[in-house]
């Protein structure tokens, strides 16, 4: 999308908005699409009337305030009286045809009969909550053809990095924003996109002064040499350590993570993935044999394992300072805004977990091979029951509605090298064991790697959390708002418990688990019962059949 047209607005000037209340309704260059407002405000001025076409992105087409005695200062405002129009026109009428696509971007050298027909790529958004990206890696070279649906660049957004692929044919004629570049604005123009071939020397030179405070990436200093640095420094550059990539290396974003923290060399590791792409696996596979001969000579006798020595090498200095990502910033927002906004409180209850865990073993013996269901599967498929049966911990506080939602979308909490995430296993109430273990296996392994699209991750209904296999007893989870409920999943344990008979104790493996609650949309009691129903499910899991 470069521009659109105001289809109908929802809402007349004057009138109060509600934090999801539809504003307008934006014709895009693919469909149709309400507007939502994302805050509680008053409709001001309407600069853009109905029926406008070609509006271009960044336009501004409405004013909002906070509070309903400031809407008369807007009575007679303009955006020619206040200069802030992107494009020197007056909003209501259509805005020309040639200038709107560099008017979205103010430009020093303004584009349109100077340059040849082109097309300047902006920032999209890419999660509702994302304000800002940073641009990662350029998966195309300037000069490249690019193809619809090729990938263009890797985005990091507030939630995970991201592939941008491209929406038409054409030809990359020149980069704007930086690999590297950080708190890249929505909007922004990335790169500009020609049809021929030839029109590309034309935009050797070509500068945005949309993106003049936008800092480009800052090389980092150097590292202080450490001591097997500095010894294996010479060897390094010995001719035996042949790229075993030509030209560009292919590989992912955490791939590419992993190998900076572990001192590796990309150029040394053979790719597996698609068209030779590096991925984690790789990474974790990868044996630097043809580096370890060549540092015996110059280090000493009980250093010959320099190559996975490095990474762990004691930092100098007092302190490091790590970069927060858009990633971790946003963690941090709602984790803060979850413990400050939402009374939680907090419901333990011990599951034996004995016949789950007999009924594992026989169904693993009839799963495929390199299958093998997990605990944390029944444990998904409890919850999204336990949730029909006591539908108000499935449900979500809207300030003015609480929405008790009729699926059950659990969000099973994903630590990974850029920080927590929670994709979805969607209608996991209607879904058998089998598919649940499918969805996380393969979800997991694309939060780790930083591929999950964001309908993957964003939503859901009710979270699980669990600790239990790094070996936490039991833990309070905070909750991921706008959602009611998380549970916190700790390990099991052998523990004597009275024998059936009530003669003597039994061994029996038992699981603690606690339920963190949103009092504003369930109470005490109703936590308790579905703490009761999740108990039962597991603790008989035949009824989960019922």
């Amino acid at each position: 999308m470069q521009m659109g047209t105001i289809a109908r607005w929802e809402k007349k000037e004057g009138e109060k908005i509600n934090e999801g209340d539809l504003i307008a309704e934006v014709e895009t260059d693919k469909a149709t699409v309400g507007f939502e407002s994302l805050e509680e405000c008053y409709l001001a001025k309407i600069l853009v009337p109905e029926g406008t076409r070609d509006v271009p992105i960044g336009f501004i087409i409405c004013i909002t305030v906070d509070k309903p005695e400031l809407i008369g200062a807007f009575k007679d405002y303009t955006l020619d009286s206040a200069a802030a129009a992107p494009p020197a026109s007056v909003p209501p009428p259509p805005p020309p045809a040639a200038p709107p696509k560099p008017a979205a971007q103010p430009s020093s050298q303004a584009p349109g009969s100077s340059y040849p027909p082109h097309m300047q790529i902006a920032l999209p958004a890419l999660s509702p909550t994302m304000t800002m990206g940073t641009v990662q890696r350029w998966e195309k070279k300037v000069g490249e053809k690019l193809s619809e649906g090729d990938l263009l660049a890797e985005i990091e957004t507030d939630k995970a990095t991201i592939g941008f692929e491209v929406q038409e044919e054409g030809y990359l004629a020149k980069i704007l924003i930086a690999e590297g570049t950080r708190d890249v604005p929505l909007g922004t123009a990335l790169c500009i996109i020609v049809e021929k071939e030839s029109d590309i020397p034309a935009f050797a030179d070509y500068r945005d002064a949309g993106i003049a405070d936008i800092k480009p990436p800052v090389s980092p200093p150097p590292p202080p040499p450490s001591p097997a640095a500095a010894v294996s420094a010479q060897p390094a550059a010995s001719p035996v350590q042949a790229p075993a990539h030509k030209g560009r290396i292919v590989a992912s974003p955490l791939a590419r993570k992993l190998a900076t923290e572990r001192g590796i060399d990309l150029l040394q590791v053979k790719g597996t993935g698609p068209d030779g792409r590096i991925t984690k696996k790789d990474i974790d596979l990868f044996v630097p044999s043809k580096v370890a001969p060549a540092q015996l000579p110059e280090a000493a006798p009980l250093a010959v394992p320099a190559p996975t020595a490095a990474p762990t090498a004691a930092p100098t200095g007092v302190f490091t300072d790590i970069p927060i990502s858009n990633i971790r910033k946003v963690i941090a927002q709602r984790l803060m805004q979850s413990k400050q906004t939402i009374p939680h409180y907090y419901l333990s209850v011990d599951v034996n977990m004995g016949e789950i865990l007999v009924l594992r073993k026989e169904l693993n013996q009839e799963m495929p091979q390199n299958t093998k269901l997990s605990v944390n599967d029944f444990i998904i498929k409890a919850s999204a029951l336990a949730c029909l049966k006591v539908p108000e911990a499935n449900s979500s506080w809207l300030e003015t509605v609480i929405r008790q939602n009729h699926v059950v979308d659990v969000s099973v909490a994903v630590s990974t090298p850029a920080g927590l995430i929670t994709p979805i296993v969607f209608n996991a109430h209607t879904k058998g064991l089998a598919s649940i273990n499918q969805d996380v296996v393969t979800l997991a392994s694309k939060a780790r790697e930083g591929k999950l699209r964001p309908q993957e991750f964003q939503g859901g209904t009710f979270t699980v959390s669990n600790l239990g296999m790094y070996g936490i007893k039991n833990f309070s989870a905070i909750i991921n708002p706008p959602q009611a409920c998380i549970l916190a999943v700790g390990g099991s344990e052998k523990r004597l418990v009275p024998a059936d008979n009530e003669k003597g104790f039994d061994v029996a493996s038992v699981m603690s688990v606690t339920l963190s609650c949103d009092h504003r949309v369930v109470d005490g009691a109703v936590g308790a019962q579905w703490l009761a129903e999740f108990k039962k499910f597991l603790e008989k899991p035949v009824t989960m059949l019922l």
